[in-house]
């Protein structure tokens, strides 16, 4: 199989799993403790079904939306996954290629290989920067300022790794800080020869050239990535960080990683534009809920003040849909763009993205809806629902059994 016949996302995944040692690939594969949230990330669009509508004309069908003041081809963008170009050469580059191609967001993060200046030249209208606060203000302030002078128009700021997690795989691996390659490591990485050769040509860990200027002149790749385990995390970070950030940032910021509605309405009051309700993947906080259990609470707290995004668990089309009936205009995933780069480089991507619009385009025709700004919670039915009372019935409560204690949200409705 090759990534041009790949039928869904999950076949990225296995043809990467393949041509990557288990040291890399569990890194993007992997979460924390148990992993018990990374299943709940996919198990809660579970919980939701999409009613179709028949008699309706879907013969041409629109999936475009407009977000933070553009319009983008697809409801979707790319997550920030830090250390791509592990995966496989220039990845970084690669990612924002295929954004640009398809008309959708990158967000490039600040832990990448590649530097922001490098890579929003090659996508101007599509990269946004994605950034952590660090121990040092200046260079949070510098941050923001070479993001601002390389045009990108949109930042994002991540708050939801105040310190590392407990992430066992990457431990069993020796993928830390420093890295330590057991025998056992070196000899499966030996059964994947393609992936050890690009890895030993390009100089083994690659620069993460974001972090270079704040270390010596001359400094190696490992003493960068020291250099940045030592800035980051940051567990000072306040909301009097982001109010500077704010401050700072004349365009729109968004904030990724809040799940409570009360940090959603403080956000709101400070100003950001967006919120990527995030629960990193699975790979911060094992117990934390899900974004998709959180969303109609949060889209309650904010009303229409902010741009709502969704990430951890985007797997199918369909979540997008029913991520939008709750209240979110845009979705971001993260592995299974990694998991494309790996299998198959540029092609590998523009594969991913292309799976998933084909299955917003299906779900849109097959629940007789011909534009994904049309989308709201009439399309939507939680399992286990008693049947429609109402042409236009409000969104389901969630109850404090289903993982929530806060206020039944009121339905969510599409926005022009």
């Amino acid at each position: 199989m090759n990534v041009d016949t790949a039928v869904n996302l999950e076949d990225l995944r296995s043809m990467a799993r393949r041509k990557l040692p288990r040291i890399a690939f569990d890194f993007i594969d992997g979460g924390v403790d148990d992993e018990d949230c990374m299943r709940r990330n996919r198990e809660a669009f579970r919980r939701f079904q999409l009613v179709p509508r028949y008699l309706v004309d879907v013969s041409r069908r629109d999936q475009s939306t407009e977000l933070l003041g553009r319009r983008y081809a697809s409801p979707f963008g790319i997550s920030p996954t830090g250390l791509a170009g592990l995966f496989h050469p220039g990845a970084d580059e690669l990612l924002a290629q295929a954004a640009r191609a398809a008309d959708v967001p990158f967000l490039l993060s600040s832990a990448s290989n590649a530097s922001v200046e490098a890579v929003a030249k090659l996508a101007p209208e599509h990269v946004w920067f994605q950034i952590y606060g660090t121990r040092e203000e200046r260079i949070n302030a510098d941050l923001v300022e070479r993001a601002r002078d390389a045009g990108v128009r949109t930042l994002v700021v991540s708050v939801d790794v105040p310190v590392n997690s407990n992430r066992e795989r990457n431990r069993r691996n020796g993928f830390s800080r420093p890295f330590r390659m057991t025998p056992g490591v070196v000899l499966e990485a030996l059964g994947h020869p393609a992936w050890v050769l690009r890895y030993l040509r390009s100089g083994g860990i690659p620069m993460m050239s974001n972090w270079a200027p704040y270390g010596r002149a001359g400094a190696s790749a490992s003493e960068v990535a020291d250099l940045y385990g030592t800035l980051t995390p940051a567990p000072m970070i306040t909301w009097r960080t982001l109010e500077r950030i704010r401050a700072a940032w004349r365009g729109p910021l968004a904030v990724k990683g809040l799940l409570h509605p009360d940090d959603a309405r403080q956000a709101a009051a400070l100003g950001v534009d967006a919120i990527v309700v995030s629960n990193h993947g699975g790979r911060q906080l094992d117990v934390a809920p899900t974004p998709l259990e959180m969303l109609p609470a949060i889209r309650a707290a904010v009303g229409e003040r902010v741009e709502l995004l969704l990430d951890s668990g985007v797997r199918r089309g369909s979540d997008i849909v029913i991520a939008r009936c709750l209240g979110a205009r845009f979705a971001l995933f993260g592995r299974p763009t990694l998991f494309g780069a790996a299998a198959g480089g540029a092609r590998g991507i523009a594969r991913a993205l292309q799976i998933v619009r084909n299955e917003i385009d299906m779900v849109l025709a097959q629940i007789g809806c011909a534009s994904f700004d049309a989308l709201d919670a009439r399309h939507l039915r939680s399992a286990g629902a008693e049947a429609f009372a109402s042409p236009s019935p409000p969104l389901p409560a969630m109850s404090a059994a289903n993982g929530t204690a806060f206020d039944p949200p009121r339905a969510a409705t599409s926005q022009p």
